[in-house]
C-alpha cells in the first residue's frame, strides 16, 4: 500500500515540492534586491561604456560597438550552459545557489578594472582591453543572473504572484542603477570638473570612481540576495535523477524544451526587442548630450525620473496581469510605450518644439520619457512572467523542470542580438557623420540632425514587429491553471 501510495505521488516530500509554503516579504524582498547586481551591470553597458571609451578614451567608435558585441556574444553562448547546468546541478544547496554564490567575486573585480584602462594605450591595446574585461563581466554575472532568475517558477506557481515578484525584481534593478546613475550626473561628474576639464563627463577619473561603487554594489547585492533566499534551498524543485549525460543528450533535451510555440513566439519578440534597446540604450546618452543638449544636471534629472517610472511599472504590471492577462497587456502596453518613445525626437525632427535650452523642451522631454520608461518597465515584467509560465506546459510534455534553459535562452538572444543593436548604433553614428571625441559645440546641427533621423524608423519598425510577434503567444491564466492540476494529477 505504502508503495503504491508513493507512486502515485502520495510522498510528503514530493508534494512539498509541488506546494511550497508561502513566501514572506524578507524573502521577496532580497530576491528583488539581487536584480541589483545586473541592473547596474546593464546599466553600465548600455548607458556609459561605450560613451566613456569612445568619447573620454578615445577609442573608435566602431571598435568600442566591436567589442560590445563581441562580449556579449561570449556572454550569450555562456547562457544556455548555465542555464541547462542550473537545471541538473546536484548539491546539498540546491540547483541554483552554488553558482549564485560563486559569481560574487568574479563579477565585482572584473567590473572595477573595466573603467581603469591603461594610460596612453594604443587603438589595439584599448580595444583588447575592453573586450577582454568585458567579456569576464558579462559571463560571470551569468553564473548569477540566469540561476537566480530561474527560481521565480519555483518560488511560486501562482500565475499574478509570479508577476508580482517580477515586478518587485525589475523596480529593483531600475531604481538601484539608475540610483547610480543618478549619482553619477549630479554630483560625481559636477566634482570632476577641471581647469581643463569643463564638464565632468568627459574626464575618466569620474568613471573610475563609478566603478568602484558599481563594484561594491554588485557584490552586496549578490550576498544579499544569495543568502536571503538559501532558507528556501528545501523547498525548491530538485534535479532529475541522475542519468547518461552526452552532447547528443544535452542537445535533444534541450531541443525538446524549446520546441514550444509559445517560447518561439516569445524568442523572436526578444529577438527584435533587443536590437532596439541596443540602439536606443547606445544612442540615449548622445541624445540627451547632443540632440537635446542637456546638461549633466539636466541629464540627471532626466535619470531622476526613472525612479518614478519604476515605481510606475512595479504598481502597473500586476494591475494588468489580474485585470487584463499578461499576453494581452503586454501588446496594449507595448504599442503605447514603443510607439510614443520616438515623439520628441519626431518633433524636434519637424522642428515643431520651442528651440534647445528653453525650459518647454526639458520638461517635455523629462516628462515623456518617465511615462515612457514606467510603460517599457511594466512591458518587460509581463514579457518576464509569460516565459516563466511556460515551465509547467513544457514540464507537462517532457517531464523535466528547465527554468534555467527558459531563462537562458531569452538572455541568450537579448545578448546575442542587443550587440548587434549597439553595434548599429555606431552605424548609425558613422552614417550621420559624428565625430569621435568630440565635445557638445564640436558636433554639427547636420551630424544631429542625422542621427535623429537614421534612429527612428529603425528603433520603431523593429518594437513594432516585436509587438506583433507577441500575439502568437498562447497561454494565459486558465491555460496555466490546467497545467498546474495536470501536473498535481
Amino acid at each position: 500500500m505504502n508503495a503504491k501510495g508513493r507512486s502515485s505521488g502520495s510522498d510528503p516530500a514530493r508534494v512539498l515540492q509541488v506546494t511550497p509554503p508561502p513566501l514572506g516579504r524578507g524573502t521577496k524582498l532580497t530576491f528583488g534586491l539581487g536584480a541589483v547586481a545586473g541592473g547596474v551591470t546593464t546599466g553600465a553597458f548600455d548607458f556609459f561604456l561605450l560613451i566613456f571609451y569612445s568619447q573620454v578614451i578615445g577609442l573608435d567608435a566602431r571598435l568600442v560597438g566591436l567589442a560590445i558585441l563581441i562580449a556579449l556574444i561570449f556572454d550569450a553562448v555562456s547562457d544556455p550552459v548555465v542555464g541547462y547546468w542550473s537545471d541538473n546541478f546536484r548539491s546539498r544547496w540546491g540547483r541554483r545557489h552554488p553558482f549564485m554564490y560563486a559569481s560574487a567575486i568574479p563579477v565585482t573585480l572584473s567590473f572595477f578594472f573595466l573603467w581603469a584602462p591603461p594610460e596612453n594605450a594604443s587603438q589595439t591595446v584599448l580595444f583588447w582591453y575592453v573586450l577582454s574585461l568585458a567579456v569576464i563581466v558579462r559571463t560571470a554575472i551569468t553564473f548569477y543572473r540566469t540561476p537566480s532568475s530561474a527560481l521565480v517558477p519555483d518560488l511560486t506557481q501562482d500565475y499574478d504572484e509570479r508577476t508580482s515578484i517580477f515586478s518587485l525584481r525589475f523596480f529593483c534593478a531600475w531604481t538601484g542603477a539608475n540610483a547610480l546613475t543618478v549619482l553619477m550626473f549630479f554630483i560625481m561628474f559636477p566634482a570632476f570638473v577641471t581647469d581643463t576639464i569643463s564638464d565632468g563627463r568627459f574626464n575618466k577619473d569620474a568613471y573610475v570612481l563609478y566603478g568602484l561603487i558599481g563594484s561594491a554594489m554588485i557584490f552586496v547585492s549578490i550576498m544579499v540576495s544569495s543568502l536571503g533566499t538559501h532558507s528556501r534551498i528545501p523547498h525548491l524543485k530538485k534535479p532529475p535523477p541522475p542519468r547518461s549525460m552526452t552532447i547528443a543528450t544535452i542537445f535533444r533535451e534541450v531541443f525538446e524544451t524549446l520546441a514550444n510555440r509559445s517560447f518561439i513566439a516569445l524568442f523572436i519578440a526578444a529577438l527584435l526587442g533587443a536590437v532596439a534597446s541596443g540602439v536606443a540604450a547606445g544612442l540615449s546618452l548622445y541624445f540627451f548630450t547632443y540632440f537635446w543638449g542637456f546638461t549633466d544636471i539636466q541629464t540627471g534629472l532626466v535619470f531622476l525620473g526613472t525612479f518614478v517610472a519604476a515605481a510606475i511599472g512595479l504598481v502597473l504590471a500586476p494591475l494588468v496581469s489580474r485585470k487584463i492577462g499578461k499576453k494581452r497587456g503586454a501588446m496594449i502596453v507595448g504599442l503605447i510605450a514603443f510607439g510614443g518613445a520616438p515623439l520628441p525626437i519626431v518633433l524636434r525632427l519637424l522642428d515643431l518644439l520651442p528651440p534647445n535650452g528653453t525650459p518647454f523642451v526639458f520638461w517635455f522631454v523629462t516628462i515623456t520619457n518617465v511615462i515612457d520608461v514606467g510603460l517599457i518597465i511594466c512591458f518587460q515584467i509581463l514579457f518576464a512572467s509569460m516565459i516563466a509560465d511556460l515551465v509547467e506546459e513544457s514540464e507537462l510534455k517532457t517531464g523535466r523542470r528547465s527554468e534555467g534553459v527558459f531563462t537562458a535562452a531569452e538572455t541568450f538572444v537579448k545578448k546575442s542580438v542587443q550587440g548587434f543593436g549597439v553595434l548599429a548604433a555606431t552605424i548609425v553614428l558613422a552614417l550621420a557623420d559624428f565625430p569621435t571625441g568630440a565635445g557638445v559645440e564640436e558636433v554639427s546641427d547636420a551630424a544631429i540632425w542625422k542621427m535623429g533621423a537614421y534612429y527612428v524608423p529603425l528603433v520603431l519598425s523593429l518594437w513594432l514587429a516585436m509587438i506583433a510577434v507577441i500575439s502568437t503567444y498562447r497561454i494565459d491564466k486558465d491555460a496555466h491553471e490546467q497545467n498546474l492540476k495536470k501536473l498535481n494529477a
